[in-house]
């Protein structure tokens, strides 16, 4: 364990602040002194004189024989396939070159998606071909061959079934795959003493033991945002993570959107114990600590009507007289059958049960909220305590564990790394081999998603097909290959096994049905049927409503937005995103409010021993703007032991001190300043626009009343004040508008960017640095009251500028403008004096300081690399293109079928990938394009127009529905 500095003390154990080994910053090789350099140029020289009369030895090549129709080099294939996360699918598109997936779309036709997609699956082909995926599989440390794990799979049913399967255990994540869910019945049925468990680190347990409650089952909810005119969140971040992220992003950007063009706007009230991407689009936001939420939503529903608030009758609970609480529910009253309320999945079940009694009472059954059967194949509520209890006792011989690290993530308290110890046989299925791999026997490496047949249902329930694009690098295994070793078909495929499903599932011709599911990305007619549901009368009292206001500290737990569980600590990608909020890199902090920073005297950086439920773990402080008072807030998934090059002891574990009692938050924390300090990688360090409206927002009443008022908030000046000559515009001109209301912070475009135009990582000490290579960024401001400010996303990159500055003073012209107002980079002019990026005002440019493009020459990461776009060598600058490639090949098309590019033709890889539609490119000289009509309303402004640059991206001002009733000067 590296010194940590700041006292001089070694720092060493479980629950020390992890420091970055070296391979998570980019190294540069150790220069070379004059000698050296002279030495290797004379033996260059003599290598080459030596071997300039050789030449290369012939080498066969075998071309098509019968070149497959479908294949045309240069014209990518799509397939269309989905993504499990938490055990809920996302449909996909996914891009295919000659064999070989680049880059991942959202499906259209799928209700999860609706074209849209997030962070996750956009870097899912990264970890597609990491480097550090499993590659073998290994029996106590030995590569072994899968016909030596398949006989040692009978020698398991030859034990097991004399004894009924008593001692075989299947430890999964959450199932909605119909087609493990039948094998799994399948083995059960044939060893009626096995037992299947499941366990997953961020499941909604919470909320389905509240539907439990509330409705007597624990029925599926599927909130309908686009019908809801008002939106209490209690605690609920659906804008920023969940299965139905994306389509919920969707409709509430396209509430906003309506709202801005003269409909009735949606209005979303926050409620929520720590600073999230859902809050920062609230109209109104209420911090408060996690215990709290149970007794303001007590109070909502005894204002409208709904059971006793909580606490004393004298008292009438702490938020009986709190106006933003009756605020709130005088107007969800105002709008029964048009309100939407939502409790997250990490708030206890009577939380979910108020607002399925509040949803109930308020006539938003089957119009803003629906029903369904649930979604999961067995609906279960944590780690089965009888699991750990049994292997333990030493009553389990065999232990399956398909997927997941409960060796790292299993409650801190339950002690499962000591019981699995007592299995005599532990075989583990997964794509690296990480902490649990360590402690089994076998080790089965994971076929990747984008290598293997499968099935999943989606939030609603419906079927996507997963079917593979490219056959499994390492000769990885699915879920189902391994349960398959435990039939009486061990060989059987996953293709043979997927099929065999659905051929008792589909109607008609099964080879048409078959098809259509494979191309459309979804089984038609497999969506959950609707159930109805009547929530019960809302007095649900667990003694957590009424909380101690001395009780000191609360900790909250939650799934990080980079890497959720820990499953994705690996990915380069996501571990370099920053943090929609914070914007943090590399690793996760301990996020504190400005004043409990102040009283406890931290500010950021500083390491905190952080000790709960009797155990301990370091971790960096960072001050957040608007995180409630009283309560840290603490990410999961970081700390890993073992990983690979990039997750591997990157922060700090808040698994280890998570118990079983208290998964998501939890009072009695105790914090100690270790007087050190840890640095982290910001990629924003400020948080406020320092009095200049950059991202600019206003209430439509506002607007209403004054139609210029966004226009006022800058200066345009006109195009002839310039001493640039005017740019004839004789074909196309290409621009984009950004719509401020609708875009979420989700980071989904930054990924697509990087994975579109082969931008690479340059590692933790690069970004500390200030050396990110990202193409876009998305800026987070924060302004008014630190304690509770107004929050505002900006995706940022080049702005194309008619008047561009950098053009001017680049002495090589490797910066040049295009007929068509693209801001053109010819990378083999550049000479790296980078006089365009200190001339840049909106400061988008970024610099190859190093060969950080050098991971794309490892063996399975060339393939990573897009073929339409160059991958640059050191030395030169980068900025967002427009997706020229993209461009011209919308252009080629449309000049193949003798036809102008219409509308819609061209589509960024930033505006694809973005869930809620809040980006749009296109042709501004077309009058009637979506851009264009964008451009022309009283909401576009340009970034720093007043400098007379006239950027080509032109952002639409956010709009806020704020409750008149509630005036935000006030304190509530």
């Amino acid at each position: 364990m590296k010194q940590v500095s700041g006292t001089g003390s070694q720092v060493s154990g479980k629950n020390a602040l992890p420091v970055h080994p070296a391979g998570h910053a980019f190294t540069p090789a150790s220069g070379l002194d004059r000698r050296d350099l002279f030495k290797f140029a004379g033996v260059s020289l003599a290598l080459a004189g030596v071997t300039a009369c050789t030449r290369q030895p012939a080498e066969k090549i075998v071309p098509y024989v019968r070149q497959p129709e479908e294949i045309v080099p240069g014209k990518p294939l799509f397939y269309a396939t989905a993504m499990t996360v938490g055990g809920f699918a996302t449909g996909l598109l996914v891009e295919s070159h000659m064999g070989r997936p680049t880059k991942v779309e959202g499906n259209p036709l799928h209700p999860a998606s609706l074209g849209g997609t997030d962070a996750f699956a956009q870097a899912a082909v990264y970890s597609l071909y990491d480097p550090d995926r499993s590659q073998t599989l290994i029996q106590l440390g030995e590569i072994r061959p899968w016909s030596a794990f398949l006989g040692e799979m009978r020698i398991v049913l030859e034990e097991e079934r004399p004894r009924r399967g008593a001692g075989l255990r299947i430890l999964t994540g959450t199932v909605s795959s119909p087609t493990l869910a039948r094998q799994l019945t399948e083995l059960l049925a044939a060893l009626p003493e096995a037992r299947w468990h499941q366990w997953e680190p961020c499941a909604p347990d919470n909320a389905r033991a509240g539907a439990t409650l509330a409705v007597g089952s624990p029925v599926n909810v599927i909130p309908r945002v686009a019908a809801a005119d008002v939106i209490l969140s209690l605690d609920a971040d659906f804008l920023g993570c969940g299965p139905a992220q994306s389509r919920l992003a969707r409709e509430f950007g396209e509430r906003r959107r309506e709202g801005a063009a003269g409909a009735e706007m949606n209005r979303l009230y926050v409620v929520e114990s720590t600073m999230s991407a859902t809050g920062a689009r609230a109209d109104h936001r209420r911090p408060v600590k996690a215990s709290e939420i149970e007794a303001f939503a007590h109070a909502v529903a005894s204002a409208v009507g709904l059971g006793a608030p909580t606490g004393s009758a004298e008292a009438g609970g702490p938020f009986a007289a709190d106006r933003f609480a009756r605020a709130v529910a005088a107007d969800l009253g105002r709008h029964r059958g048009r309100s939407l309320v939502l409790a997250g999945d990490h708030q206890p079940p009577a939380v979910h049960a108020l607002a399925h009694s509040l949803n109930g009472m308020l006539g938003n059954a089957g119009r803003t909220v629906l029903y369904t059967e649930p979604i999961e194949a067995r609906p279960e509520i944590g780690l089965d305590s009888a699991l750990v209890a049994d292997l333990a006792a030493g009553k389990v011989r065999t232990l399956l564990i398909l997927g997941g690290n409960p060796v790292f993530d299993a409650p801190a308290d339950v002690g499962f790394r000591a019981a699995l110890s007592k299995v005599v046989r532990r075989v583990h299925l997964s794509l690296e081999n990480d902490e649990t791999s360590e402690e089994c026997q076998w080790h089965v490496p994971e076929a990747h998603f984008l290598e293997s047949w499968s099935d999943a249902r989606a939030f609603d329930g419906t079927a996507s097909i997963v079917q593979p694009l490219i056959a499994p690098l390492y000769g990885g295994k699915s879920a189902h290959e391994v349960l398959a070793a435990l039939s009486d078909q061990p060989e059987e495929t996953g293709y043979e096994l997927v099929r065999a499903t659905w051929k008792t599932r589909m109607s008609g011709d099964f080879e048409t049905a078959w098809r259509r599911a494979l191309h459309d990305g979804v089984v038609a007619g497999t969506a959950a049927a609707a159930v109805v549901a009547r929530p019960g009368g809302g007095n649900f009292q667990t003694g957590a409503g009424n909380p101690s206001h001395d009780s000191g500290l609360e900790i909250t737990f939650r799934p990080d937005p980079t890497i959720y569980d820990g499953r994705f600590a690996n990915n380069g990608w996501l571990q370099e995103l920053p943090k929609p909020i914070t914007k943090v890199t590399w690793d996760n902090v301990a996020a504190i409010s400005p004043a409990t920073a102040q009283r406890l005297g931290v500010v950021n950086e500083d390491v905190l021993e952080l000790s709960f439920s009797g155990r301990r773990v370091r971790a960096p402080a960072w001050v957040v703007p608007g995180h409630p008072d009283d309560s840290i807030g603490v990410t999961l998934g970081y700390g890993r032991a073992k990983s690979g090059r990039f997750g591997s002891r990157a922060g700090f574990d808040a698994y280890s001190i998570r118990p079983s009692a208290a998964l998501w938050q939890g009072a009695g924390l105790q914090v100690r300043k270790t007087g050190e300090k840890y640095p982290i990688a910001v990629t924003q360090p400020h948080h406020s626009m320092e009095g200049r409206h950059f991202a600019r927002t206003a209430s439509v009443e506002g607007i209403r009343r004054d139609p210029e008022a966004i226009a006022k908030m800058g200066e345009k000046p006109p195009a002839s004040l310039s001493m640039y000559p005017p740019r004839p515009v004789n074909t196309y001109a290409w621009g984009m508008a950004i719509d401020l209301g609708s875009c979420v912070g989700c980071n989904a475009c930054v990924v697509a960017c990087t994975a579109e135009n082969n931008v690479p990582i340059v590692g933790k000490d690069q970004v500390v640095r200030g050396r990110e290579m990202q193409w876009l960024r998305i800026d987070h401001y924060a302004d008014g009251d630190p304690a509770n400010p107004r929050h505002s996303f900006q995706p940022v990159a080049c702005v194309h500028c008619e008047n561009a500055p950098c053009e001017l003073v680049c002495p090589t012209a490797a910066t040049v403008h295009s007929a068509e107002g693209l801001n053109d980079m010819i990378y083999n002019r550049c000479v790296g004096t980078r006089y365009c990026s200190n001339n840049c005002p909106y400061k988008v440019r970024r610099f190859n300081f190093f060969h950080y493009s050098t991971q794309f020459r490892a063996p399975s990461m060339r393939m990573l690399a897009n073929p339409d776009v160059t991958v640059r060598w050191r030395g030169v600058m980068e900025k967002c293109t427009y997706c020229v490639q993209r461009i011209n090949e919308g252009k080629i098309r449309a000049e193949l079928e003798n036809r102008t590019v219409r509308d819609g033709d061209i589509v960024t890889a930033c505006q694809q990938a973005c869930p809620a539609g809040a980006i749009v490119f296109g042709d501004i000289a077309d009058p009637g394009s979506r851009v264009s009509k964008m451009r022309r309303s009283n909401l576009s402004y340009g970034l720093l127009a007043e400098l007379g640059t006239r950027p080509r991206t032109e952002y639409l001002a956010a709009l806020t529905n704020p409750n008149a009733d509630l005036d935000e000067a006030t304190p509530a």
